[in-house]
């Protein structure tokens, strides 16, 4: 395993999310969910609040960056994983109850973001609550992008900057999201890294891409490279990146033309001065004046070795927002910060609405056997999962599904399960939504909604038929046992293995062996043969 100073893989976001509102003293944790929101709530009412998120293991995105002229609250998922849609509604509603006048959503564009925060912000309208969300989509790094698109990388930090600005102004939500969605077409961002991350408790990177070893690689969590290269000296790879950067032929490159002015944030482990001087002279050089330059450890991949280099075109007004004044920790004009002993934890908004009360029927026991068979058939296949995600992926599937078996065993012991199949694939939705996260959460959250609708009052043969056809078409979901095997061919178009090269993927999708493995534990639990 990769060495990391840790008290528990489990705990390790959790107690990193404590660890930052503690030292601060002025930001507080929504209780029951990995959620940092501003302490001094009361500051924004009537105002425009900033939600937004994603994967653990950027850090200091995205705590890093709430405070005033910034975010208001940011919620994490698990490490490279994206939060469930309950923790970011529950994030959505506190912000609702600050008496916030809209909610903007500030997205980076990865599948399970997209899924969460779409599911979220879809369920606060539903409430009453004006969001809107802005997907950022600045990766330079592919001269065609997949259908996924763009990822959102670095580049993110700067709408959160620009946005948090014009909402501390007291802009209105339609105001901020026209300027934001104008100044993302203009973000480019490209990194490279001398060595990859490893995820927490999982085996190192290392031993798993051998051929990486001593050799350079273009991407944020190192497993989507477009160049390979051994070690080369500083203005080569400056001038290789910038090169890429704004190549006309690439889809996308970053458009800057002579006379054009830019923001240059680079993000570095070290030798900052060195590269922004090769970054000035090759900027230079194409007639383009670098009007602002900052650089730090703005976000992160763990323990990665490498630079990212972000790129922003700038007028005048952009410029103004990017020197207003900010709170945000993380955002190099604040020079300190204090350590209180008052407490940080708030409680969520109260529900609106109540869970609805279940009856026994004649297949609550079966119903109750075939989870368990799930549960442990997951648990048991949690490592596999993860070594086959690892092919293409964050290497987290397994631990995903185990999140969601663990959070159907603790909800067994003091619930009644369903008789009606309707009933337990709502409660299954609301459970996998809520403990879940990552794209898998999302996509498992569509289909047992969507099903469950059409097994409210019939539970037969057809009903069962139509609800699976229905969810299947909720998510454009893959076939299960067969079919998962054929998935080796296969490839990806959503989700973060679209980004790898197919030529290093010869394993079977670890998400469509999940579910034969889901579905074989239902049938043997409904006495099938093995």
């Amino acid at each position: 395993l990769a060495s990391k100073l840790l008290n528990s893989v489990d705990r390790c976001v959790d107690e990193a999310l404590e660890g930052i509102v503690s030292s601060s003293g002025c930001l507080s944790l929504l209780r029951g969910h990995r959620v940092v929101v501003r302490a001094d709530l009361d500051a924004l009412k009537g105002r425009v609040a900033l939600l937004s998120g994603g994967g653990s293991g950027h850090e200091p995105a995205h705590a890093g960056y709430i405070g005033s002229g910034m975010l208001s609250a940011a919620v994490a998922g698990g490490v490279f994983a994206s939060p469930p849609p309950a923790s970011v509604l529950a994030a959505i509603l506190c912000l609702r109850d600050a008496g916030v006048s809209g909610v903007l959503l500030i997205v980076k564009n990865y599948t399970g973001d997209r899924l969460n925060f779409g599911l979220a912000a879809e369920q606060a309208r539903n409430r009453g609550v004006a969001v809107e969300m802005v997907v950022v989509a600045d990766d330079c790094a592919f001269d065609r992008p997949s259908k996924a698109g763009r990822r959102g990388l670095c580049g993110t930090v700067f709408v959160h900057k620009l946005a948090g600005a014009l909402a501390e102004e007291g802009c209105p939500l339609d105001e901020i999201v026209s300027k934001v969605t104008e100044a993302v077409k203009g973000i480019g961002t490209l990194g490279v890294s001398l060595s990859p991350c490893s995820v927490p408790g999982q085996l190192s990177l290392e031993r798993i891409l051998i051929y990486n070893d001593g050799q350079t690689r273009v991407a944020l969590p190192c497993r989507c490279a477009v160049f390979h290269w051994g070690l080369k000296r500083c203005w080569f790879v400056v001038k290789t990146m910038v090169d890429h950067m704004t190549n006309p032929a690439s889809q996308s490159h970053l458009s800057l033309k002579s006379g054009t002015r830019t923001t240059v944030t680079l993000f570095t482990f070290s030798v900052e001065s060195l590269f922004l001087f090769f970054v000035a002279m090759v900027t230079e050089g194409r007639g383009v004046r670098v009007a602002r330059v900052m650089s730090g450890s703005f976000m992160t991949s763990l323990e990665m070795a490498g630079v990212s280099l972000s790129m922003m075109r700038a007028d005048q007004e952009i410029l103004r927002l990017f020197d207003a004044k900010t709170t945000a920790s993380a955002w190099p004009n604040l020079s300190t910060v204090c350590i209180s002993g008052t407490s940080y934890i708030l409680d969520p908004p109260a529900k609106d609405m109540q869970e609805t009360s279940h009856t026994e029927g004649p297949l609550s026991d079966v119903m109750r056997k075939a989870l368990e068979a799930v549960c442990s058939s997951l648990l048991q296949r949690q490592e596999e999962l993860n070594s086959l995600d690892r092919a293409s992926g964050d290497g987290d599937c397994g631990n995903t599904h185990a999140q969601a078996a663990k959070a159907i065993q603790e909800w067994l012991p003091g619930h009644i399960v369903p008789g009606c199949p309707g009933q337990l694939l709502s409660t299954l939705a609301g459970l996998v939504q809520e403990r879940m996260g990552g794209s898998s959460g999302a996509l498992y959250s569509l289909f047992l909604t969507a099903a469950a609708a059409l097994l409210k009052d019939r539970s037969d043969p057809a009903a069962w038929a139509n609800a699976m056809h229905a969810g299947t078409d909720a998510m454009r979901w893959c076939k299960a046992e067969l079919g998962a095997e054929s998935t080796r061919d296969l490839t990806a178009r959503a989700g973060r293995a679209s980004y790898i090269a197919t030529v290093h993927v010869t394993l079977p999708d670890p998400g469509a062996v999940a579910i034969a493995a889901i579905l074989r534990a239902v049938f043997e639990a409904l006495g099938g043969q093995k």
